[in-house]
């Protein structure tokens, strides 16, 4: 199984291993204070978790499934006589857990850290040395793990690499790579891929083990070490003084999860969703090869000062072919809320011989300035907000219908998403949430009448998540707008992030529903007309999570239908600031 790992769950994958020249290391030992912190982060997810797990021999079996699969994906490391001998904890790691015993993730990482080092070292002394890679030779390669069995012996294990490294340097010669040069940066590669290994430590082991047990609630429940909660924040730091962007670790490579929008990345328009880093450069200094690094070093190449430059070598992910690659410079900059905002634009059409003006509002996140609003700032900025001021401006340009485009919009603050909704529809509930105690909250109401009317018309694609989704789908359900474009993502869910004694806890303790009843988690938002998407719903999406929430659904709280207008706007009412 490919896994995608959570954001911020360290990348451990390097390369595999070989027997001809075995090296001995210290292991990595379990810290005493871990036995306290393991129960501690067992305790909150069994009372605090939206969807419980029983603690038996089944999630024995699954954890030790997920957290072998973690650390070798493509079965390039362990052989089959591991698994065996792993086996011995299938039913096991249940009881131990509850002891706080975490001695298996322990014994497992240090021999995949030992086969790995030695693997290491034999790939770099092969491409150091003169053997010639026939080039000529009928000979392929499956690396999908899962379309692989685990290899039987070591002599397996070496071919395998062997073909593993000639397809990477056929990869760089078609990339027009000198092939010297091609075997240079392969040194270098696994040079820095040993380094890394090298220099795991306990911390680094605790997490990876309890994030396999943490994934099996569900993809968006993760522990984050001291460490890594320094960048938990990781799309807020990048997005205040970097790129703009929100990684995630695929495999061997670092994968752009989201663009922030008004980022850097957003406003230079190369680097997409899905596209995977292989190598970053500083301003006009050599790339340093990144494949197989941890996720918080790749975070630290890419961050730097405004006004700086990044060059990110990238594999497409649209095309997810590794044979052509593509270095995108980008200028490191701090987000400009202006262009983060909301912005509007008029289009002039003809339809029917009649002309129209259509007012389109670009919405790329549900914002608000939370901090200036709890200093009561009469001009706090927030998504409705500025929605308002430019609904008062299409009026005043006589516009005969409104867009809102929601694409890419990832979400943001459920409050804006109710208060957006509030424009459009007079009073009542506009999503329901309900918690790990099956308590269903109808707060999230709209309390005023609609702002504006008229035509409206949204539109959607499979990267409008969370609050993207209840506005759509309360617009839905409510009958005031057609939806069009493509399936949502289906993110329905609400996570909160609690302190431990060391480190945090991020876990799932609520769930999305619309008025419907429906919830939006993993089917997300259909449009009730279809466009041709960019993204593949089969490869992006909550869906194509693992273990991700399933969709259900609860009783639908009263609402009125509106039934959507074939009117022109009507006349806008006045709201001062304060009421927005």
């Amino acid at each position: 199984m490919q896994r995608v790992i959570v954001t911020l769950l360290m990348c451990i994958i390097c390369t595999s291993v070989s027997a001809k020249t075995p090296i001995s290391l210290e292991p990595i030992e379990k810290e005493s204070q871990q036995t306290a912190l393991y129960r501690e982060i067992l305790d909150r997810l069994a009372t605090r978790h939206y969807h419980g797990q029983k603690i038996n021999d089944d999630l024995s079996g699954r954890y030790l499934t997920t957290y072998i699969e973690m650390l070798d994906p493509l079965k390039s490391y362990f052989l089959q006589a591991d698994i065996n001998e792993f086996s011995q904890w299938q039913t096991k790691l249940d009881d131990l857990a509850r002891r706080g015993d975490v001695s298996p993730g322990f014994i497992i990482f240090n021999r995949l850290r030992s086969t790995a080092i030695n693997q290491l070292k034999d790939n770099i002394a092969l491409l150091e040395s003169d053997y010639k890679f026939d080039f000529e030779a009928d000979e392929s390669i499956v690396l999908d793990g899962d379309k692989r069995d685990w290899h039987q012996t070591a002599e397996q294990r070496s071919d395998y690499w062997r073909k593993r490294i000639k397809d990477s340097m056929i990869r760089l010669l078609l990339n027009d790579k000198e092939p010297e040069k091609a075997r240079e940066l392969l040194v270098k590669r696994f040079t820095n891929q040993k380094k890394q290994m090298e220099q795991r430590d306990s911390q680094d082991v605790f997490q990876l083990y309890v994030n396999a047990l943490a994934s099996l609630y569900d993809p968006h429940t993760a522990y984050y070490s001291p460490r890594t909660t320094e960048n938990f924040q990781i799309n807020m730091s990048l997005s205040l003084e970097g790129i703009g962007a929100e990684l995630t670790v695929e495999d061997e490579y670092t994968k752009v999860a989201r663009i922030i929008p008004g980022g850097p990345a957003d406003l230079q328009g190369l680097l997409k969703a899905e596209d995977k880093i292989i190598s970053v450069g500083q301003d006009d200094k050599e790339l340093v090869d990144v494949i197989g690094w941890r996720l918080d070093d790749v975070v630290d190449l890419i961050r730097g000062p405004k006004d700086s430059t990044v060059r990110l070598e990238v594999i497409d992910g649209a095309s997810d072919s590794a044979d052509s690659t593509e270095v995108i410079a980008i200028v490191r900059d701090k987000v400009k809320l202006e262009e983060k905002s909301a912005q509007s634009k008029i289009i002039d059409i003809q339809q029917d011989g009649v002309d129209m003006r259509l007012g389109v509002i670009d919405i790329p996140a549900f914002y608000m300035d939370f901090e200036a609003y709890r200093k009561r700032d009469p001009d706090y900025k927030s998504t409705t907000r500025d929605v308002y001021k430019l609904l008062m401006e299409l009026r005043e340009d006589k516009v005969d219908g409104i867009i809102l485009d929601l694409r890419n919009n990832g979400g943001g603050s459920l409050h804006e998403a109710t208060m957006l909704t509030d424009l459009f529809i007079d009073t009542g509930p506009v999503v329901q949430i309900r918690n790990a105690y099956q308590q269903v909250s109808r707060d999230q109401r709209a309390t005023m009448r609609a702002v504006y009317n008229g035509p409206l018309l949204v539109m959607i694609n499979r990267l409008s998540a969370s609050a993207s989704e209840i506005f759509a789908g309360a617009i839905q359900d409510y009958d005031r707008a057609i939806i069009v474009g493509s399936q949502s993502f289906g993110k329905g869910t609400v996570q909160d992030v609690t302190g431990l004694s060391s480190g945090q806890l991020k876990l799932t303790i609520s769930k999305f529903y619309r008025v419907s009843g429906d919830s939006t988690q993993h089917r997300g938002v259909l449009p009730d007309i279809e466009f041709p998407s960019v993204y593949d719903k089969d490869e992006v999406g909550e869906s194509q999570k693992d273990n991700a929430l399933p969709w259900d659904n609860i009783h639908a709280v009263p609402f009125k239908r509106i039934g959507r207008c074939k009117t022109v706007c009507a006349p806008i009412k006045y709201r001062s600031p304060a009421a927005q």
